[in-house]
């Protein structure tokens, strides 16, 4: 590129503009577009997001088990990175506002942690996003969980006013002792986001949750007996996935801004199922989502009076991969329990490449156990849905005929019905026949008839 071109539309953007392009950068390419032209040339300098990822410095990596000097390279790599770019801005008025960084659980975390609080402390940087990956990225064995957690917490101890300017945190596969986590909370003061994959204090251990600014917190993994929001005021999103504890997963104290909370999980034989007026509490959310990953459904049908004080506010519900062998008729309880839902999304589809591992594990045999539900009233109207969106793969195209009738009858305002066929994992693909588009036009039709014609139908 040559300064002066008028070819060179890019460079005659905006300052504010270009930036914005070049903060969505890899850390890698925007570095390179400093030789581009003088203008270009003190970019990194005024970025206000900068982020540096471990992958992108490394190789495609084929296990998900890394050498040791794999670990210290990429690390090195990071912090030198992090160094570079700092330097660069050793005389910017321009502070760095949010610094991404992603890197290894190693002995050079300390340092790149070191490196982030003198730039802390010299204002160059207002708040910091860490994600810290370990050697071992699947299947940990109980002792690396150990080693993982007490490595974290030297590398913790020792950079503490870093921790206490994070403002998102993720962490995995780590074993903590039962201090670890309260002395955690207590010194991240500033943390708003905080993702926990495969973490824990132990099998069947209790995790208590007590934060001032925590705006998102994401369990996944682990083998919490139950978590426990005590109190979170700031909290707007808990997402919570696979949990391997026979009670509820989760218990909620004092979160009063509470809008959206979702929940995956695998059921077993002995999962309990959940009812939702008791899980959720005192809250009043608007979001939910719920999925199944095609095995047994996990949640308990209730009355309107039971779901009504924890629902009222409800907007938007996803229920995804819904096995097919199951009627859908059960969700109807939804939207008796939530006067204000406006948008209803389905999912329901099989993993036929899972056959020969459910026979390995305590997977329930029958899917559909305990979904008994009788509607409160024969006659019940629901006021405000308006669209409904079903993806599908039926064993029995009847399933979704009925059910879509019985929503058209009971939802008087609905303005859109959408039918779609499901998406299919790669390994699923060649395992079962594709939905044809006379097939698609046919369960609209017969959806429709005898339904008023107020509702448009999308297949």
């Amino acid at each position: 590129m040559v300064e002066g071109n008028e070819d060179d539309r890019l460079s005659k953007l905006p300052d504010d503009l270009l930036l914005n392009i070049v903060e969505r950068l890899d850390i890698a390419d925007a570095a390179r577009t400093t030789i581009l032209s003088r203008r270009w040339k003190d970019v990194l300098a005024r970025l206000s997001k900068v982020v540096i990822r471990a992958d992108s410095f490394e190789s495609k990596h084929t296990t998900s088990k890394l050498k040791k000097e794999d670990i210290v390279q990429s690390n090195t790599t990071v912090l030198d990175a992090t160094r570079s770019i700092l330097e660069r801005r050793a005389g910017s008025l321009h502070t760095i506002q949010l610094l991404c960084m992603q890197f290894y659980l190693g002995d050079e975390s300390i340092f790149i942690g070191q490196t982030v609080a003198n730039s802390i402390a010299t204002q160059k940087v207002a708040s910091v996003d860490f994600t810290i990956l370990t050697k071992v990225r699947r299947n940990c064995t109980k002792d690396e969980l150990l080693t993982n957690g007490r490595q974290f917490m030297s590398f913790f101890d020792s950079c503490p006013n870093t921790f206490g300017c994070l403002a998102r945190l993720t962490l995995e596969n780590l074993r903590l002792g039962e201090s670890a986590f309260p002395k955690n909370f207590s010194i991240c003061k500033q943390l708003e986001f905080l993702f926990l994959h495969n973490c824990d204090m132990g099998i069947q251990s209790l995790l208590e949750v007590e934060h001032p600014q925590l705006s998102e917190l994401v369990i996944a993994s682990g083998c919490f007996k139950r978590v426990h929001l005590k109190w979170a005021p700031k909290l707007t999103i808990l997402k919570f996935s696979i949990f391997r504890s026979k009670d509820d997963p989760f218990c909620l104290g004092y979160v009063p801004l509470l809008q959206t909370v979702s929940i995956i999980n695998t059921a077993l034989s002995w999962h309990k199922m959940l009812k939702l007026s008791e899980l959720l509490g005192k809250t009043a959310i608007s979001i939910l989502h719920l999925n199944f990953r095609s095995e047994k459904i996990w949640v308990k049908p209730e009355g309107r009076r039971q779901l009504l004080p924890v629902f009222h506010k409800l907007r938007i519900v996803n229920l995804l991969n819904i096995p097919e062998e199951c009627d859908l008729t059960w969700t109807m309880f939804l939207l008796q329990g939530a006067p204000n839902l406006k948008e209803l999304r389905i999912v329901v589809r099989d993993h036929l490449c899972l056959v020969e591992q459910r026979k390995k594990g305590a997977f329930s045999e029958e899917k559909d156990k305990g979904l008994e539900w009788e509607p409160s009233a024969s006659d019940f109207k629901h006021h405000n849905l308006a669209g409904l969106s079903i993806y599908g793969r039926f064993q029995a195209e009847d399933k979704l005929v009925s059910y879509a009738r019985s929503i058209m009858q009971a939802a008087v305002n609905l303005e859109d019905i959408k039918l779609y066929k499901s998406p299919v994992c790669q390994r699923c693909k060649h395992m079962r026949p594709e939905w044809t588009l006379e097939r698609s036009h046919r369960l609209a039709t017969k959806s429709k008839r005898g339904c008023p014609r107020r509702s448009g139908f999308t297949s």
